[in-house]
């Protein structure tokens, strides 16, 4: 007797960038959502996965090292599709959506810090995308980064909510 496997939802795990160090590593920011990305992926929460951001202050692209995780934790490569050219949480979002609608999806979970997921469901809701939101554990963020990044989003949901957030 065969034992048929559920079909996958018609839903992208989006996984937004974070830093990538010098020789390619990736920053625990990054590492940590690429985890969890995988994790989803392997609990069946998706059909593809979208790891989004362009090359920062180190080459190479966010998206690229993401994939190379991703690969790496056992998500097949046929179902990555990198956006690699986005610089911001608003231009990972408008440059994932031709991805999504080549793909037929309109519906993604996004994947990251849990500080950062208010303002990135803002905007993927704008885009006219179904939205669901994960964050990783905390196990391994820096404090002083996680500081960081929840000061950081306060002014920056403020203008993604006014409508200025920056492209």
């Amino acid at each position: 007797m065969t034992v048929a496997t559920p079909a996958r939802p018609k839903r992208a795990i989006l996984v937004l960038g974070a830093a990538v160090w010098p020789g390619g590593r990736p920053s625990r920011t990054m590492a940590r959502r690429t985890q969890e990305a995988a994790r989803q992926w392997h609990a069946g929460a998706a059909s593809v996965v979208i790891p989004c951001g362009g090359v920062g202050r180190h080459p190479p692209s966010e998206a690229e090292v993401m994939t190379r995780l991703l690969v790496e934790a056992g998500v097949p490569e046929a179902v990555i599709h990198p956006e690699a050219r986005s610089t911001s949480t608003a231009t990972n979002i408008a440059l994932a959506r031709p991805i999504l609608q080549e793909l037929g999806l309109s519906e993604v979970l996004i994947v990251s810090d849990a500080y950062h997921l208010p303002r990135a469901r803002l905007l993927a809701r704008r885009a006219g995308l179904k939205v669901r939101t994960a964050a990783p554990p905390l196990r391994g963020a820096r404090p002083a980064t996680f500081l960081k990044g929840v000061l950081r989003e306060i002014p920056a949901y403020l203008a993604a909510w006014l409508g200025v957030e920056r492209r």
